[in-house]
C-alpha cells in the first residue's frame, strides 16, 4: 500500500511541477502537452516518467540536449514521499486525503511564492472550494470553519493595514482559506509555526550571508510549512500544550 501510495504521489508530483510553471505565466495547465521550454518539442510519454525519465535522460532534453531544472524531480520526489508519510500519520482517512491536497497545493505554492513573490487567487479559490466540499460531505462543524477562516487571517489583515503592506495580501488569503479547512485552534498553531521556522531560517540566511537584511523574504513557505504541520500533529501538539498549562496550574 505504501508503494503504491508513493507512486501517486509521483504522479502528482509531475503535475504539480506544471502548475508551479505554468500558472504564474497564466499558461493553460490541463490540455497543452508537455513540451522542453528550451527547444519546444513535444516531450513523449516516455520522457515523463516520475524521476526516472530525468535519471534516464541525465537531466537534459532528449531532442536539444538542454539541462533540466532539478526542480522537476524534486517535486515529484517530495510529493511522493509526502503521500507516504500524511499516510503514515493519518491513514486512509478523509483527514489524510485532505491533508494529501493540501500538501500538493501548498508545495505548488512555496515554489511559486520563492519565484515570483506571489500567491495565486486561482489556487486558494481551488483549496478553498476543496475545503467547502470536505465540509458539506464530511460533516466538519460549520462553526469551526468560520471561525478558522477569520481567526488569523483578522490580525494578519490588521498588520497589513498598519505596516503599509509588509504583510502580503496572498498570505493573508492563505492563512483565511486553510483557517476554514483547519479550524481555528490549528490555524492559530499553523502561524505560530510558520512564524518560528520563517524567524529561524530566516536569521540562519542573514547570518550565513546568503542574504541581506534589506532582502525581502517571502512568507508563503514558511506558512505552508506552518499549515502542514499543523493538519499532521496539531492535535498531538494542542494536546500536550494543554497537560502542560494543567500541570503548571
Amino acid at each position: 500500500m505504501h508503494f503504491l501510495i508513493f507512486i501517486l504521489g509521483l504522479l502528482f508530483g509531475s503535475f504539480l511541477n506544471v502548475c508551479i510553471f505554468r500558472i504564474p505565466r497564466h499558461q493553460e495547465i490541463v490540455y497543452t502537452p508537455s513540451h522542453c521550454m528550451a527547444c519546444g518539442q513535444s516531450i513523449k510519454w516516455y520522457d515523463l516518467i516520475p524521476v526516472f525519465s530525468y535519471l534516464i535522460l541525465r537531466g537534459r532534453c532528449r531532442s536539444c540536449k538542454e539541462p533540466v531544472s532539478i526542480q522537476y524531480p524534486l517535486v515529484e520526489l517530495a510529493n511522493g514521499l509526502a503521500y507516504v508519510w500524511i499516510y503514515f500519520v493519518l491513514g486512509f482517512t478523509p483527514a489524510g486525503l485532505m491533508t494529501a491536497i493540501l500538501f500538493s497545493t501548498c508545495l505548488v505554492i512555496s515554489l511559486i511564492d520563492l519565484q515570483w513573490m506571489i500567491i495565486p487567487n486561482g489556487i486558494l479559490v481551488f483549496l478553498l472550494i476543496v475545503g467547502v466540499l470536505f465540509q458539506v460531505f464530511f460533516e466538519k462543524a460549520f462553526i469551526e470553519s468560520s471561525i478558522g477562516f477569520f481567526a488569523v487571517s483578522i490580525p494578519l489583515l490588521f498588520i497589513h493595514v498598519v505596516t503599509g503592506g509588509q504583510m502580503g495580501m496572498g498570505d493573508i488569503k492563505l492563512m483565511a482559506v486553510t483557517g476554514w479547512i483547519l479550524g481555528w485552534q490549528k490555524i492559530v498553531l499553523a502561524l505560530f509555526l510558520g512564524s518560528i521556522l520563517g524567524s529561524v531560517i530566516g536569521v540562519s540566511l542573514i547570518a550565513f550571508k546568503v542574504m541581506s537584511r534589506k532582502q525581502r523574504i517571502p512568507f508563503g513557505p514558511f506558512l505552508s510549512g506552518g499549515i502542514i504541520l499543523a493538519a499532521l500533529y496539531g492535535e498531538r501538539m494542542i494536546q500536550w500544550y494543554l497537560d502542560v498549562i494543567q500541570v503548571a496550574l
